[in-house]
């Protein structure tokens, strides 16, 4: 289904109803798209309004905000119990906007907060207790954490394949409570032994008052160390001959000092987004998670620019998706929305080219692509456009994208081979992650062959 609900209008009489209730049904329980269908006949038919105040009743559809006093004590216990606990904060804490009882939660239990791609910001990326993002291209720490738990606290989220890995050893120690609006993602991937179905900031209110005020500093210096691991292996502490998209987010997150509004495409730039630029406040970032539509980043930020007018908003895009809605470009200079639009060039669809450089034998098929030329294209759509090759070069050229008003382009030529780590496989163990080589100056970490690899 794209819809949540769809209506088709047949009488004239009954549209004001119906625009009504659709409404509450998008925007209750868990949000989504609703259609209404008004054929033409209808649009040109002419009636009174009357507003209606009347309760809605509608079949198989009762939202439930509330949840059970058992639940809470059951819930409270498993906490207070757990030795090595773990939040996994979803999309749910942003569309609820229960970031702060979250983060309350953690701070009082001492529970360190795994986020997934569409839950950054539900969470401070800043707050030593928040590990960052978890799954297929989640920080290895993260997972190591999540595969170690006593307690899995799953805060408005569905346990899709790309957080979970092989279902059959995923969290293998761990108790799990699921806290979720959608009572059909409950126990569907996951079997849990305690579900809540209830709005999650009312849930986390009424259990908080119950859980008891801990340290566990053993739990937490076992994930520091895993991290500290981790970090010789970071691409922002090896030496690199070309510049990186990795080097180019981060830097785009020290040129806007975290307070940008991002809406990222799909492909490897959206992992290295989530890697590598920290969001401490909730709702700034805009992405495609779930279905993944490339070419999702350029419209979407038209849109947010209206509604978002005093933040700055940056597009972050690879080559190939942006091809897929360049007539957008004409829209942005037409209603001369301030978006930063920053392109990063490898020359390849790069998700799917990494892919088959590690499992195919580097068979690169269909990968490769040719794009214009980007400053070329701005100028003829009447925009500022410019090119970064160097990683010295970057702040510069953002602060002139900064002082326009308008949208502005920015090209980021960056090295073709670059690999998205941590990886966990099709199939693998959260646990079983292929992880970026040691490197040296030669290879820029980047495993840049054109073989098999091993």
């Amino acid at each position: 289904p794209v819809t949540k609900h769809s209506y088709l209008v047949m009488d004239i009489d009954e549209l004001a109803d119906t625009i009504r209730e659709a409404f509450y049904v998008a925007r209750s329980g868990r949000p989504g798209p609703v259609l209404v269908d008004i054929p033409k006949d209808i649009q040109n038919a002419k009636t009174e309004f009357i507003y209606s105040n009347k309760e809605f009743n509608l079949l198989g559809y009762q939202p439930q905000e509330d949840v059970r006093d058992d639940d809470i004590n059951i819930f409270a216990m498993m906490v207070n119990n757990a030795k090595k606990p773990v939040i996994l904060s979803g999309h749910g804490v942003l569309l609820s906007y229960a970031y702060k009882e979250v983060l309350e939660l953690a701070e009082k239990a001492s529970i360190p907060i795994a986020t997934t791609l569409l839950g950054i910001g539900g969470a401070p990326d800043s707050h030593p207790l928040v590990l960052g993002m978890m799954g297929m291209h989640g920080e290895s720490w993260v997972n190591h954490a999540i595969q170690d738990a006593d307690l899995l606290i799953a805060c408005g989220m569905r346990f899709d394949d790309r957080v979970t890995g092989n279902l059959k050893t995923y969290s293998p120690n761990s108790k799990k409570i699921h806290i979720e609006i959608d009572p059909s993602e409950i126990n569907k991937v996951v079997k849990v032994e305690l579900a809540i179905h209830a709005d999650l900031g009312n849930a986390l209110r009424k259990v908080i008052p119950f859980v008891s005020k801990t340290g566990r500093k053993e739990w937490l210096n076992t994930i520091a160390g895993w991290h500290s691991e981790s970090q010789m292996r970071d691409v922002m502490n090896i030496k690199t001959d070309t510049l990186l998209g990795a080097q180019a987010i981060r830097k785009i997150w020290e040129g806007t000092k975290g307070n940008a509004l991002i809406v990222s495409d799909v492909g490897q730039h959206q992992m290295l987004e989530a890697q590598y630029y920290e969001h401490d406040d909730p709702r700034t970032l805009l992405t495609s998670g779930g279905l993944g539509t490339m070419g999702f980043s350029l419209p979407a930020a038209i849109g947010a620019s209206f509604h978002e007018k005093d933040r700055e908003i940056w597009v972050i895009v690879g080559d190939g998706g942006i091809q897929m809605m360049l007539m957008e470009l004409a829209t942005a200079v037409q209603e001369n929305v301030n978006i930063n639009i920053a392109i990063i060039n490898n020359g390849y669809l790069g998700m799917v080219r990494q892919w088959q450089q590690m499992f195919y034998e580097a068979r690169y098929v269909e990968t490769p692509i040719s794009s214009p030329d980007f400053l070329k294209l701005a100028d003829a759509y009447g925009m500022e456009g410019y090119r970064v090759e160097k990683l010295d070069e970057i702040i510069e050229t953002m602060e002139k994208a900064q002082k326009n008003t308008g949208p502005t382009l920015i090209e980021f030529v960056v090295e073709e081979y670059e690999m998205v780590y941590p990886m966990v496989p099709a199939g693998a163990d959260l646990h079983e992650m292929i992880i970026r080589p040691l490197s040296d100056e030669n290879n820029n970490g980047q495993l840049k062959v054109k073989e098999k690899v091993k």
